[in-house]
């Protein structure tokens, strides 16, 4: 086996079944299979990773590894192929049994029955054809991406191990692959599967690592909590090639003491490399005390920047809470809450609106409130007309509707309306721009400079209204919004730099200096940043090139200075840094329920360590999915597909209400803003078991 075995050239052999790895010394007893792990860095139980392995030798072990299971599955799926051809299938021992009951022999049942007695007889003796060695592989090859793709539907979709061991979804896969084909049993799911995605995540995850070096990365923690004080602290990691699910720590005993929390950052900061870290992103679920100043005292380069998603969504709920806007919200929750409990009026709204819906279901609370009054401003008339047609006047529910009517024919109200839905819209585009994982540091200061001269000029004529607005915005973007390093982008910005019409450089200016100089950490770095500042803002160079210039609008300010700012080394390394990052936790959808039951003290160890392994393929397996149909990548990235039933625009006001809506962003700690449609996980609930355990 040893001169066999490629392997034994990377060990020594030892007494017993002990090797010793030759490029970390450490002696592993099991021998030359556990040594495979160890080298590949494949997570297996027992078996610690090599840290000094070389890439090269990673890959080729990996490679072997995976030859050997590949082989291992083809000649399993060869014998169950034997197995299954040597014994009649169900219908043909039903058929044969029905050709020799009693009964007439001249029959014209006897008769058919005999038929197909005869050609299902010939159909299971018919020889199998040998295939050559290169369809077998290509066979085998197929079969192993099918159950790929098995293995990762079950993990994005967090679905129970014990589904791919029942007979209907057995039944299921032999109707869409034929009869005898056989997806990965519960088993394979949890002790391959899940080890093998996690292994390809991390390798992933890896080649992303090094783009940092240029890029840099922020990140992200988002937080949750629930009345008892338990509080959980997603960790993920973004930069311009994606985002990454780190891990979920529970943060609770951390708060026992300052130092604590702060370690808890310290750690992962440390994980990443500080040398990659541009800025942390919280939410304000948690009370943070003065960890970011310590932090940022501690790493200098380092910035603590506020949530901007969570910032924009405190302003639009502090917008609701206005006397006049609640009033106008609760009415036009009338009209949503009769359609959707009453089913013929549900449907015949839809057929009337050719299948459109009159609530939109948003990321927050606030957002489906906005969403939904736009929503029903512009189906008004069409709301008029359906509650006035023939066919609805004569039905049973029309005296039910007297309020609807009275509510959609009054002109003030809509006025009022009108108002709002003019005055959110620019903080809702806001919360798009932001949202998503996109980089829009560059964005946030003038989208906001756009929202308060917006609301200036639409209430021009009116200084009470145009006040009572300004008030929220201004008071929360300089208090829990506003950062350096955003005006700093925005300076770096050549859509912003260039374009004559921005007044607001003189008020960013101090602050982007005071970022360059944390950024810029050498003397070497700084020496000819004077030269190169000037160069940048006179458009000089390759600054001042036709290409150059006609990019500066329509490409990412992040990958502009990456191709045209190569004349000015210090200032394109910290402009491609500052500018690449995002500005928001709010990246994708979270489902708490499967950190809630990692998190559970009633776990064991062996579960817990299972759970954490499945949470981060399902995390990251929903990050790095693909958009299935042109509408996810068209569509409203703060809008949800669907509606939420547990909305106020939609609960049965006459009955006791189930679930009530989560609010992500509080601030006390109790627990987060998030829509319980699109963070709760819809039909599993916090007691519910996933993945069977």
């Amino acid at each position: 086996m040893r001169e066999r075995d490629a392997c034994w050239e990377y060990c020594d052999k030892l007494d017993g079944n002990k090797v010793r790895c030759r490029f970390c010394h450490k002696v592993l007893n099991g021998g030359i299979s556990r040594l495979k792990f160890h080298l590949s860095q494949i997570p297996s139980k027992g078996v610690n990773p090599c840290t000094k392995v070389k890439e090269d030798v990673i890959e080729k072990v990996k490679a072997i590894i995976s030859a050997k299971e590949e082989y291992k599955e083809f000649q399993l799926l060869k014998r169950q192929r034997v197995a299954e051809l040597s014994v009649p299938p169900k219908r043909t021992q039903e058929v044969l049994a029905q050709s020799t009951s009693p009964g007439p022999a001249n029959s014209p049942a006897a008769a058919l029955a005999a038929e197909q007695s005869h050609l299902l007889a010939l159909e299971v003796s018919t020889p199998v054809p040998k295939l050559s060695g290169a369809a077998n592989k290509s066979r085998a090859a197929s079969e192993l991406e099918a159950e790929r793709c098995i293995a990762e539907f079950f993990f994005e979709n967090k679905l129970d191990y014990s589904i791919a061991d029942s007979v209907s979804y057995q039944h299921m896969l032999e109707v869409l692959g034929g009869v005898g084909f056989r997806g990965p049993s519960a088993e394979v799911l949890k002790d391959k599967w899940l080890h093998k995605l996690k292994s390809e995540i991390l390798q992933k995850t890896k080649e992303i690592e090094k783009d940092w070096v240029t890029t840099g990365c922020t990140i992200l923690a988002d937080s949750w909590t629930d009345n008892k004080l338990k509080a959980l602290i997603n960790f993920s990691v973004s930069s311009p090639l994606g985002t990454f699910f780190l891990k979920t720590v529970d943060a609770s005993p951390h708060f026992k003491t300052h130092r604590g929390l702060y370690d808890l950052f310290d750690e992962v900061i440390r994980e990443v490399g500080p040398e990659n870290v541009v800025q942390i992103i919280a939410d304000r679920n948690i009370n943070y005390s003065s960890i970011d100043k310590l932090i940022m005292q501690n790493y200098n380069s380092i910035f603590w920047s506020p949530c901007a998603s969570f910032c924009i969504n405190s302003m639009l709920d502090d917008f609701s809470k206005i006397d006049w806007v609640n009033q106008c919200i609760c009415q036009a929750q009338t009209i949503t809450r009769f359609i959707y409990n009453n089913k013929w009026v549900l449907d015949f709204m839809r057929k009337s609106m050719a299948g459109q819906e009159l609530v939109c279901s948003g990321i927050t609370k606030s957002v489906s409130d906005f969403l939904t009054l736009k929503s029903l401003l512009r189906h008004r008339s069409k709301l008029k007309q359906m509650f006035h047609c023939a066919e609805y006047s004569s039905s049973s529910y029309a005296s039910r509707s007297i309020p609807c009517v009275e509510i959609l024919n009054d002109d003030e109200l809509w006025r009022a309306v009108e108002e709002i839905a003019a005055v959110s819209e620019p903080l809702l585009r806001v919360m798009r721009d932001v949202s998503g994982g996109k980089a829009a540091i560059g964005y946030i200061y003038e989208s906001m400079t756009k929202v308060t001269d917006s609301i200036r000029t639409y209430y021009i004529m009116d200084e009470g209204k145009c006040k009572s607005f300004l008030d929220i915005v201004e008071q929360k973007w300089q208090a829990e919004l506003h950062s350096p390093l955003h005006s700093a982008a925005a300076y770096l910005n050549p859509s912003i730099q260039y374009n004559p019409e921005v007044k607001f450089f003189t008020s960013i200016k101090e602050e982007f200096y005071h970022v360059l100089d944390k950024v810029l950490t050498t003397p070497d770095l700084r020496q000819d940043i004077t030269s190169q500042l000037h160069a940048f803002r006179k458009a000089q160079g390759m600054f001042g090139s036709n290409i150059a210039k006609e990019a500066r609008n329509n490409t990412s300010p992040g990958m502009w200075w990456e191709q045209y700012g190569d004349s000015a080394p210090s200032l394109q390394r910290a402009a491609v840094r500052i500018t690449s990052q995002v500005c928001s936790t709010l990246t994708f959808q979270r489902d708490w329920d499967i950190i809630l039951q990692n998190h559970s003290e009633k776990r064991n160890k062996l579960d817990k360590e299972a759970l954490a392994d499945q949470a981060y393929v399902h995390y990251n397996l929903t990050l790095h999915s693909e958009p299935k149909t042109r509408k996810k990548l068209d569509g409203d990235p703060i809008a949800l597909d669907g509606i939420d039933m547990t909305s106020p625009w939609v609960e049965d006001s006459d009955g006791p209400i189930l679930t009530q809506w989560l609010d992500r962003f509080p601030s006390a700690l109790d627990g987060g803003d998030l829509n319980t449609r699109q963070f709760a996980g819809s039909i599993f609930g916090p007691g519910d078991n996933l993945f069977g355990l």
